[in-house]
C-alpha cells in the first residue's frame, strides 16, 4: 500500500484509492511521497534556540552512585569542583543537566545547597528513549528564557528584515502599538522617530545625517520624504524624519540643513502606531542599491509606512479615510488599498500619491481583500486584486496603458491568504484555490484543489487568519482561529494531498523570510504575545504533538476475496537522530457483517541513533533496524479489505516519514 494522496473526507469507501486517508491529525503529505509527522514550533525573541542548546552540547549527562536525597527538576546544583549548571531530567540514577559551566569530575560531591549525591560517572549520550526525552527536557529548560513580546493582547505583525525579527503588539494599555526586536537578550523596543513636514525646499536634497536648524532647536535627519516638486525648482515638499529635538519643538518657519534652506510648515511630533489591526507586509528595493531595501506595511487602523528595521516613514494616500488594509510592490508602484480602490503611487515613488506625479488610484467596486503579483500570460507579470466574491487582473506597465480586467465574478480571496508558490493559492468560501497562467491564450485557469477535504473547509468559513509558504516542502499552509490549518503539499503542479494541523497556540499572523546564510524561516505570532519559529523542535512550545491517521481500506485489488491478514510492515524514514514511538492499530472488512474489531494497539519505538531503529518489546521480540527500514505489526483476522491506523502523541519525537505498508495475507475463499 504506498501512501499518497492526502485526506479525502467525500469519496465513497470503495472508491478511494489504497493509500489516501480518510482521516489524520498532524501529518502533512510529503513531497517524496508518504506522509510525514509535522515537525514543532517554539517561542524566539533572539536568544539561543531552546532545541538548538539541547541538540548541540548545551547539557552535561552524569550519575551518581546513590541519592542522599532525590533533587527536583528545575533545581540549580554545584559540584566540589565548581561545575554548576540546572536540572532538567532525572531517570533513577541519571542526571542530565543544562546551562552548565566547569568541569565535571567523577568523585565529586553533587550539590542542591547541600550534598545530595556523589557523580560516579560523566556520560556522552543516553540510550536513545531516555536520550529524546533528556533533549526535549533540556529544552524545557532553555524554553523558560524566552520572552513574550512586551505589551497587550495578541501580535498584529511579524516582519523579518536582515537577519532580525520585527514584533508589532499593542502597548499595555492598548493605547498604541509598539514596534520591537529581536536580539540576542530578547525583545528590543524600536523607538519611534519625530516627523515635521515642509514645503519649498530649494536648491540641493539635503543629506541624511545633516542637522535641521531653526533658530535654538536642532536634531538629525535620519530621513528625506520628498511627495511632490523638484528641488532644483525649489518646489520640494513632504516631511523629514528627525531624532528626538534638542532645545524644544520645532515649529512652522524657515529651517536650514546643512545650508539648503526648508520651509517647515508643522510642528515637529513624535511618529505613533496605531493600536489594533492587523499587519501586511511587502518588502521592496526603490533604491536599486543594498542599503534601500525596505518593507512596506499597513495595518487598516492607520496610515501606510515604510520601514527599515530603524527608520519609519508614514505614508500619506491622500484618501479621505487614509487607513489602507493591504499592500504589494508592482512594477516599481506601491500599491495600497483602501477600502475598493487600489491606490498607485508615483513611479519608483513610494512615498508620493499625488495625481501630478503619475499616481493615480483604480477602483473594483468591492472592498478589496488582498493583492498579489501573478505570473502573467504574456512577457510581463499581471497583478491580482481580490475581492471577497470577485476577482480582477490588471494588465500593462504603468498609468498609459493599465487594463484593468473582471476576471472571475463569484470568486475571491478571504483577507491575508493570498501566496505565491509556482502558482498563486488563495482561499475563498469554496477552499483553496490556485490560479495558474495560461500561456497560450494570456489568461489564467482557476480551480479549486481542496475539494477533498470539504467538510473541513466548509465548517471553517470565516475563521481564516492568514497563510504563507513553507518552500522546502512545497507547501501552501492555512491558518484558522480555532488553532486548526491546513497544509496542502504540490510538487510541480500536482497537488500530493491536503492535511490538516492542530496547533495550541493559535496562529494570528505569519511571516516567511530566508535568513543571509540562505536558510528558510517561518515566524508566527499568537494571542498570547509570544512569537513563535516553526520548523522547529520535537513538540509544540513543550506540548505534546499529538498525531494519528486511518489508510483508506484496501482490497489488494480483489474486492470479492477473502484474505487472512498476518502482518503490516510500514517503511518509515527519518534522520539519524529520530526517535519516535506510535501505536499501530487496524479494522477488517469495511461493508461486511463479519468484521473483526480493532486490535489492541501494538507500541512501535521507531529511533535512528547511529543508524538504528529500537522498536521496543512487543511479544516476544526486540528489533533493531536502519533508519530506512520495516517494522513489522502483526495481524490476525479474516476480511476483503483491511484499513491501518496509526496514533501517538509526546514531546520529545523527532519527526518521520511512513512511506507505504506491504501487507502480508493469504488469500481464502471469493464471497458469496
Amino acid at each position: 500500500m504506498i501512501l499518497k494522496g492526502g485526506l479525502d473526507q467525500i469519496t465513497p469507501t470503495l472508491s478511494l484509492e489504497p493509500g489516501f486517508l480518510k482521516d489524520s491529525l498532524n501529518f502533512e503529505a510529503s513531497v517524496t511521497g508518504g506522509y510525514s509527522r509535522v515537525v514543532g514550533y517554539e517561542r524566539f525573541d533572539g536568544k539561543a534556540s531552546p532545541t538548538d542548546a539541547s541538540i548541540g552540547g548545551g547539557y552535561r549527562i552524569i550519575s551518581v552512585s546513590s541519592w542522599y536525597s532525590v533533587p527536583s527538576v528545575g533545581s540549580s546544583v554545584t559540584t566540589t569542583s565548581g561545575a554548576a549548571g540546572v536540572i532538567s531530567y532525572i531517570d533513577g540514577l541519571v542526571v542530565v543537566v543544562s546551562k552548565v559551566s566547569g568541569t565535571w569530575v567523577v568523585g565529586d560531591a553533587l550539590r542542591v545547597g547541600t550534598p545530595v549525591g556523589t557523580i560516579d560517572n560523566v556520560y556522552g549520550t543516553l540510550l536513545p528513549a531516555s536520550n529524546s526525552r533528556a533533549t526535549a527536557a533540556v529544552a524545557d529548560t532553555y524554553r523558560s528564557d524566552i520572552g513574550v513580546v512586551p505589551g497587550s493582547g495578541a501580535i498584529r505583525g511579524v516582519a523579518y528584515i536582515n537577519d532580525t525579527a520585527y514584533a508589532f503588539r499593542n502597548n499595555s494599555g492598548g493605547t498604541a502599538a509598539g514596534i520591537y526586536k529581536s536580539s540576542a537578550s530578547g525583545w528590543v523596543n524600536v523607538p519611534l522617530y519625530y516627523t515635521v513636514s515642509f514645503t519649498t525646499g530649494g536648491a540641493t536634497e539635503p543629506a541624511e545625517g545633516t542637522t535641521l536648524t531653526k533658530g535654538g532647536v536642532t536634531a538629525t535627519v535620519k530621513r528625506v520624504v520628498r511627495t511632490s516638486g523638484t528641488w532644483a525648482s525649489n518646489s520640494a515638499a513632504g516631511q523629514l524624519i528627525l531624532t528626538t529635538p534638542s532645545g524644544g519643538t520645532f515649529s512652522a518657519g524657515v529651517g536650514t540643513i546643512g545650508g539648503i534652506s526648508v520651509t517647515l510648515t508643522t510642528v515637529s511630533s513624535q511618529i505613533t502606531m496605531p493600536a489594533g489591526g492587523a499587519y501586511e507586509f511587502d518588502y521592496h528595493n526603490f533604491g536599486g542599491q543594498k542599503s534601500t531595501s525596505r518593507v512596506y506595511g499597513v495595518n487598516g487602523m492607520g496610515k501606510a509606512f515604510e520601514f527599515d528595521g530603524d527608520i519609519l516613514v508614514p505614508i500619506t494616500t491622500g484618501a479621505a479615510v487614509d487607513k489602507p488594509t493591504h499592500v504589494v510592490c508592482h512594477k516599481g508602484f506601491l500599491f495600497l488599498s483602501v477600502g475598493s480602490s487600489a491606490m498607485q503611487s508615483a513611479p519608483g515613488l513610494p512615498y508620493s500619491f499625488a495625481t501630478i506625479e503619475g499616481a493615480t488610484e483604480l477602483a473594483v467596486g468591492d472592498d478589496i481583500t488582498g493583492m498579489i503579483t501573478l505570473p502573467g500570460g504574456t512577457s510581463a507579470a499581471t497583478l491580482g486584486i481580490f475581492s471577497r466574491n470577485n476577482t480582477y487582473i490588471l494588465y500593462g506597465t504603468g498609468t498609459a496603458d493599465w487594463n484593468l480586467i473582471a476576471y472571475n465574478t463569484g470568486t475571491g480571496a478571504v483577507p491575508y491568504t493570498l501566496s505565491n508558490m509556482a502558482q498563486t493559492y488563495a482561499f475563498d468560501d469554496r477552499g483553496i484555490n490556485s490560479i495558474q497562467a495560461a500561456l497560450q491564450y494570456g489568461n489564467f485557469d482557476q480551480s479549486a484543489i481542496s475539494n477533498q477535504v470539504l467538510p473541513f473547509v466548509t465548517a471553517r468559513i470565516g475563521m481564516a487568519t492568514c497563510a504563507t509558504l513553507c518552500r522546502k516542502k512545497s507547501q501552501y499552509r492555512l491558518f484558522f482561529n480555532d488553532g486548526f490549518g491546513l497544509f496542502t503539499t504540490v510538487v510541480n503542479n500536482t497537488l500530493m494531498g491536503c492535511m490538516p494541523v492542530y496547533y495550541p497556540d493559535v496562529v494570528r499572523c505569519v511571516c516567511e523570510s530566508k535568513t543571509s546564510s540562505g536558510r528558510d524561516v517561518i515566524f508566527f505570532g499568537s494571542t498570547g504575545g509570544y512569537v513563535f519559529q516553526a520548523e522547529k523542535g520535537t513538540s509544540f512550545d513543550g506540548v505534546n504533538i499529538p498525531f494519528n491517521f486511518t489508510t483508506s481500506f484496501s482490497n489488494s485489488k480483489s474486492p470479492r476475496t477473502l484474505k487472512r491478514y498476518r502482518k503490516a510492515v510500514p517503511e518509515v524514514t527519518s534522520d539519524s537522530q529520530a526517535y519516535a514511538e506510535m501505536n499501530f492499530s487496524y479494522n477488517l472488512g469495511s461493508v461486511t457483517s463479519d468484521a473483526a474489531p480493532a486490535t489492541l494497539p501494538v507500541v512501535i519505538n521507531s529511533v535512528g541513533t547511529s543508524k538504528a531503529w529500537d522498536t521496543g518489546t512487543w511479544d516476544s521480540g526486540t528489533w533493531d533496524v536502519a533508519p530506512t527500514s520495516a517494522l513489522e505489526c502483526p495481524i490476525d483476522g479474516t476480511a476483503e479489505n483491511i484499513c491501518l491506523k496509526l496514533q501517538g502523541e509526546g514531546n520529545f519525537m523527532s519527526a518521520f516519514t511512513i512511506n507505504s505498508f506491504l501487507l502480508h495475507y493469504s488469500p481464502r475463499r471469493n464471497m458469496r
